[in-house]
């Protein structure tokens, strides 16, 4: 009698963890995201002076959404949905141009009618976008790569500091509880055993907040004034319109935010050892685009893949797509349950800082770890790596440099990651691609989405 055949094997990106696993995985990747997640609205309903009864509302609008988005991404429907691991959030690409199409051009009507147009542009470029795949070998994945960490760093930095505007910005106390925290997560990471390691960043930020309250960084005051339930409807703020000069500029910020996205796909997809193909980067921005017209429906903006949480799964070697799907079960309920949100928002910025340091940087040492790969030797790979990481360190390192612009060129070159990517993929079809340019390594022209040893 032959033997039984043995059970196949599931790719660690589709494991099914314990639940206690689930949702202390699930929890940290949405303590990792959820200052940056929150940003956009506060900047948004901010510069249009909207009450704090709005601002509440877009929010936890904002939160439900996430949750959704990131549903979408993990789980899967039909075509849409990458079915990685990746947590979605409000594009920081959209700020200006929503500040100016809100305090000039029409309100929040006028943001929602052009976030619903570029989303639906989204969802039919996004097969246009998977066929270009093969422009993403590895000289230019780890390129990005490298380029989304190392800006992502100084949003760290500002948390380090107290967070952007605070008062006591720069205080050698935050500064010394971003490195207290920081110190805990290396040591977790290093001497915990193996389950408590992966939730590094998680114990950080729950020892760094323990901390906190007593040493009067932060209090839980605002927890009793939060509502326990909240829920979005439809075109709360009034029904979307349609101006012509505020769908161009969200279909340009869609372009953008296509481009960012795909980066992030493929560092995903190196880190879990499941490469993205031609179909999956078409279904995951396809995805994108679902969530941005669900944005602009339930009063939010447009979504995109959250850089921030890239360096999370590169960190924890956690690759399950079904704990960040949890994490969008818990951004649900953030949305829906306000005081809940309240108690994560309580978590004092330098806490954040000290995990961030660790996680971004981890996502710029995952390029260096994908150029690894490349040949150096008789090309120009070199000069287009140095090129695009230089052009992509630009806005981050002189914010402001490009102010004098139109505002289209200040949408596409003011995110690093955006600019970088174009640079790298230009730069790369001019010397390795275009007759006369000689022929180009193996490495450096080989398929996007090989795994990194």
């Amino acid at each position: 009698m032959a033997a039984p055949a043995a059970p196949p094997s599931v790719h660690p990106v589709d494991e099914v963890l314990p639940v206690r696993q689930l949702a202390a995985f699930g929890l940290q990747h949405v303590l990792a995201m959820y200052a940056g997640a929150v940003a956009v609205p506060l900047i948004v309903g901010g510069a249009m002076k909207l009450s704090p009864a709005d601002l509440a509302y877009l929010i936890t609008a904002d939160l439900l959404v996430c949750g959704i988005a990131t549903l979408i991404q993990c789980v899967g429907v039909w075509r849409f949905g990458v079915r990685l691991p990746i947590v979605q959030g409000c594009t920081f690409a959209a700020v200006s141009p929503m500040v100016i199409i809100g305090t000039t051009g029409g309100g929040l009507p006028a943001i929602y009618g052009a976030v619903i147009v570029a989303g639906l542009a989204m969802m039919l470029l996004a097969p246009v976008f998977g066929r270009l795949l093969r422009f993403f070998p590895p000289l230019v994945t780890g390129t990005v790569i490298l380029i989304i960490g190392v800006s992502l760093l100084p949003v760290a930095g500002n948390w380090v500091a107290g967070g952007a505007g605070s008062k006591d910005f720069g205080a050698p106390k935050n500064v010394a509880l971003a490195a207290f925290v920081l110190v805990v997560v290396l040591t977790v990471q290093r001497f915990a055993p193996p389950f408590l390691s992966r939730v590094a960043v998680l114990a950080g930020i729950v020892v760094g907040t323990a901390v906190a309250v007593p040493t009067g960084f932060t209090d839980f005051g605002g927890v009793g004034d939060a509502h326990w339930v909240g829920v979005s409807t439809p075109f709360h703020f009034g029904t979307p319109t349609f101006h012509g000069a505020a769908i161009v500029s969200m279909l340009i910020v869609a372009l953008v935010t296509m481009t960012e996205t795909t980066g992030d796909f493929i560092a995903v997809g190196e880190m879990t050892g499941r490469p993205v193909q031609p179909r999956s980067l078409a279904d995951g921005l396809r995805a994108d685009g679902l969530s941005t017209v669900l944005g602009g429906v339930f009063n939010t903006f447009p979504y995109t893949a959250f850089a921030q949480n890239v360096g999370l799964v590169g960190m924890t070697r956690v690759r399950s797509r079904w704990v960040v799907a949890t994490a969008g079960g818990i951004l649900v309920l953030l949305g829906l349950l306000p005081k809940l949100g309240a108690v994560v928002a309580a978590i004092p910025a330098p806490v954040l800082g000290g995990a961030g340091l660790v996680m971004f940087g981890t996502v710029a040492a995952s390029g260096v770890r994908t150029l690894a790969r490349v040949d150096f030797a008789g090309n120009h790979n070199l000069t287009v790596v140095a090129v695009s990481v230089a052009i992509g360190v630009l806005p981050v390192g002189v914010p402001g440099i490009y102010a004098k612009f139109p505002d289209w060129f200040q949408t596409v070159m003011d995110s690093g990651i955006s600019a970088g990517c174009i640079t790298a993929i230009i730069l790369n079809l001019l010397f390795n691609h275009l007759p006369g340019s000689g022929s180009s390594a193996p490495e450096a022209a080989g398929t996007a989405g090989a795994p990194v040893a």
